[in-house]
C-alpha cells in the first residue's frame, strides 16, 4: 500500500494566509523526506474551510519545493472551471513538474461555492461527465471539436500536452453506484470516504464496487483509495483535544455538504448536528488515531474493509499545532507505514 498526505489548508482561528500556505510547503518537505509516495492538494473556495482554491497551481510549486514525492490535485471540482482551461493547466503542471503530477477530479458538492461563481450544483454530473470527455481529447494533442450541453467548441487544439502519456494517473471521487460504474468504465482509479464517513459505510462501497466492476481484469487496473484524518502519539492522553480539532472538521465539512454551513465574514462555523458520534465512536470507526499499533490495527481494517491500494492520511486538520502535525508524522511514517510496504 501506497502512502500520500493531504492538504486542505485550513485554520478555525482564521490565520493569516502566509502562514498557512508556508505551512503547507513545510509538510509537503516533510513528506518527501519521510518517505511518503505522494501529496494532495484540495480545492476550495470563500472561507477558512480551506484557503487552498487553485490546487494546481499550488502543486506546481510543492514540486519545485520537493524532490521526488508526487503532487497531485484532491480534487479539481470540474464543474466550476471550462474543461479547456483545465486541460491546459493539467498539462502545464505535469510539463513543469517533470511528470510528477497525479490528478484528482470531483463533482463538488458545496451549494455555498458554486452559488458563488454562478454555478448549479443540479447540473455538475452532467457538466463533469463532459468535462472529462474533453480533457481526455485535449491530452491526445490532435485538434478536436465538442457539442455537447453544457460544452461546445469548434475545432481546437491544446498546448501544452501532458508529460506522462496518454495522461497522469487520474482519481476520481465515488460514493455511488452510478459514480462507480462511470469511473470503472472509464478506467480511472477511485477515491471513496473521508471525514464523517464511518467504517461500515466503506465496507458497503466496496461491496458496491464489486458489483458494479464485475472483470477482474478491470479490478486489477483501477486503484482504490481512502482517507482519513490521522494522528499517531504514545500518550494517548493527547487524542480529546486532537479529536477535538478533527471535530470541527467534520462538522464543517458536513454542514457545507447538507447547505446548512454558517460563514461569518469568510471565517467558517462549526455546526453541532443532533446524535453525533462520541470522541469514543469516533475513534473507533471515523478516524486513525493512537498508538503506532493502534493505527496500525485501524488501516489493516480499514483495507480489509476497502481493499485500498493507496491511503490518504490527513495530519493538518483545525488548528493543530505544527509541531504535533510533524511528531505524527514522523512516528507515522517510522513504525506504521513499513507494516504495509
Amino acid at each position: 500500500m501506497d502512502f500520500g498526505t493531504f492538504l486542505l489548508l485550513q485554520s478555525p482561528s482564521a490565520r493569516s494566509d502566509q502562514e498557512i500556505f508556508e505551512r503547507g510547503v513545510e509538510i509537503a518537505q516533510t513528506a518527501d523526506r519521510l518517505g511518503f509516495e505522494s501529496i494532495w492538494c484540495a480545492e476550495h473556495h470563500f472561507s477558512t474551510y480551506g484557503y487552498l482554491s487553485r490546487p494546481l497551481m499550488f502543486a506546481t510549486h510543492l514540486a519545485t519545493q520537493t524532490e521526488q514525492i508526487r503532487v497531485g490535485s484532491a480534487v479539481i471540482v470540474l464543474p466550476l472551471h471550462h474543461p479547456l482551461i483545465v486541460a491546459e493547466e493539467i498539462a502545464t503542471a505535469d510539463l513543469l513538474s517533470g511528470g510528477r503530477l497525479d490528478v484528482g477530479l470531483g463533482r463538488g458538492y458545496q451549494t455555498y461555492e458554486f452559488e458563488r461563481l454562478g454555478c448549479s450544483l443540479d447540473e455538475s454530473r452532467a457538466r463533469f461527465e463532459e468535462a472529462v470527455d474533453i480533457l481526455l481529447e485535449a491530452f491526445k494533442g490532435d485538434p478536436f471539436s465538442y457539442q455537447g450541453q453544457h460544452y461546445s467548441f469548434e475545432e481546437t487544439k491544446v498546448f501544452p500536452t501532458p508529460v506522462q502519456k496518454p495522461n497522469p494517473p487520474v482519481w476520481v471521487v465515488g460514493q455511488s453506484e452510478e459514480s462507480i460504474a462511470a469511473i470503472a468504465k472509464r478506467g480511472f482509479n477511485m477515491v471513496s470516504g473521508g471525514f464523517g464517513v464511518p467504517i461500515e459505510r466503506l465496507r458497503t462501497f466496496r461491496e458496491g464496487f464489486d458489483a458494479m466492476v464485475a472483470s477482474t481484469e478491470q479490478k486489477g487496473k483501477m486503484r482504490v483509495s481512502t482517507q482519513r484524518p490521522v494522528y499517531v502519539t504514545y500518550d494517548e492522553s493527547e487524542l480529546p483535544e486532537i479529536v477535538k480539532q478533527a471535530r470541527w472538521n467534520m462538522r464543517v465539512t458536513l454542514s457545507l455538504r447538507k447547505g446548512l454551513q454558517r460563514v461569518q465574514k469568510g471565517v467558517a462555523q462549526a455546526i453541532p448536528f443532533d446524535a453525533e458520534p462520541t470522541d469514543s465512536e469516533l475513534l473507533d470507526r471515523y478516524f486513525i488515531m493512537g498508538k503506532p499499533e493502534t493505527c496500525i490495527a485501524k488501516l489493516q481494517e480499514l483495507q480489509d474493509a476497502m481493499g485500498i491500494d493507496h491511503f490518504n492520511a490527513n495530519f493538518w486538520f483545525g488548528d493543530l499545532e505544527s509541531g504535533k502535525v510533524d511528531r505524527s508524522m514522523e512516528i507515522f511514517a517510522k513504525e506504521v507505514m513499513p507494516a504495509f510496504q
